[in-house]
């Protein structure tokens, strides 16, 4: 059985907050490759393919952001999950670098964190100042110095206190707002069907449900037939995240819970090619579900970089993040070299050489000679006698 993205397809909402009516708008127009996924509408901004970069801190910053872009086949990309009051504090200096964006990273989306309506608020129209498409709220995070805020999924104990911030940044913008949740504190406290509908009651454009609780944090399997009871209890969008490792489970996931989108997270990093395969594997297999006949056959249902991808990647990556001359450049290049050089032979003597370089240019030195070293044709010699 072949697994298909599997949406449904109604007609346009009638106001600029009455978001509960729009849905995926599957424009699939046939099975060759490189073919998009269908796509989804969140308010009146449209998202193709359906496909999101999900927001996670130190990683998602403007430089991975237009990489992954760049690399193609993602419809929606987020900023590092970003406090509210920091927002509003004139001299953070971090939260504004959060939310600095270029404009060819639209449409892009910002995540707020923050436990007061009013500077929610606030900071949501700032937001919309900057001219970000979309203002996401985080109940999410399950780091204990935000959790102890009452941030993130700290709130997820707190249902009235989330409905006054639904209220008020709903209020406060005309952008669409969404919300990225956790589907409870601990298994005796699920909540993600009842904030679902609270969301679409107070008028938000689609949520995000990362099926794990607050206290699994990132450990065992995320439970998606959690996302398939939220999909089922609103009319609004459902974006479906956790335990996407391949374009195979991103179709799993639609196919079994009926989420108009899949979120990507953690897999991102150490795969970056995950949108763009995803996106020539809706293509090459085909939907019957979208009226799309099977493609041709192939050895593959999508391209596995080459060594030469992935040294053209690390590279263009390591030349971003040096031009953007962010102060912590060289620890970022640190951070990504376990995951770009996953799966790389040799790639331990490269890592220890990364770890082991003083300046962001130095590193850069090292990739470039490992590389070029690896990728050189052998030479072929003939015996004489």
């Amino acid at each position: 059985m072949r697994k298909h993205w599997d949406n449904s397809v109604t007609a346009a909402g009638e106001g600029p907050f009455d978001c509960r009516s729009r849905q995926v708008r599957a424009t699939q127009a046939g099975a060759r490759a490189g073919t998009p996924a269908p796509r989804l509408r969140i308010g009146d901004v449209e998202i193709g393919p359906a496909t999101v970069l999900a927001p996670m801190a130190g990683v998602t910053d403007t430089v991975f952001r237009r990489f992954i872009r760049n690399l193609g086949g993602c419809g929606l990309i987020m900023t590092e999950f970003t406090s509210a009051d920091g927002v509003l504090r004139a001299k953070d200096k971090k939260a504004k670098r959060y939310l600095h964006f270029y404009e060819d990273e639209h449409p892009i989306s910002a995540q707020l964190f923050g436990s007061d309506p009013k500077v929610m608020a606030d900071a949501a129209r700032m937001v919309e100042d900057l001219g970000f498409d979309l203002v996401d709220l985080n109940l999410g995070c399950p780091a204990k110095r935000v959790v102890k805020c009452n941030g993130g999924s700290g709130l997820l104990r707190d249902l009235p206190a989330i409905g006054e911030i639904f209220r008020a940044v709903r209020a406060a913008v005309k952008i669409p707002f969404t919300v990225k949740f956790r589907a409870g504190w601990n298994d005796d406290n699920i909540v993600c069907v009842e904030l679902a509908k609270m969301a679409e009651d107070c008028g938000l454009c689609a949520v995000a449900l990362h099926a794990r609780t607050r206290e699994q944090g990132y450990s065992g399997n995320a439970r998606w037939e959690w996302i398939s009871a939220v999909k089922q209890a609103v009319k609004i969008p459902v974006i479906g995240n956790g335990d996407i490792r391949s374009p195979e489970d991103a179709c799993a996931m639609v196919t079994q819970t009926g989420c108009d989108a899949v979120m990507i997270g953690r897999t991102a990093p150490s795969n970056p090619w995950i949108f763009r395969q995803i996106q020539q594997y809706c293509g090459r297999v085909g939907t019957a579900a979208l009226d799309c006949p099977v493609g041709p056959s192939s050895d593959s249902p999508y391209d596995e970089p080459t060594e030469a991808d992935r040294y053209e990647m690390i590279r263009t990556y390591f030349q971003m993040l040096i031009e953007e001359e962010l102060p912590d450049a060289v620890g970022k290049m640190k951070q990504f070299a376990s995951w770009f050089t996953h799966g790389v032979p040799g790639g331990a003597g490269l890592r220890k050489a990364i770890y082991e370089s003083k300046s962001a240019v130095e590193i850069l030195g090292k990739v470039e000679e490992f590389f070029e070293r690896t990728l050189q044709p052998v030479a072929v010699t003939t015996a004489h006698d």
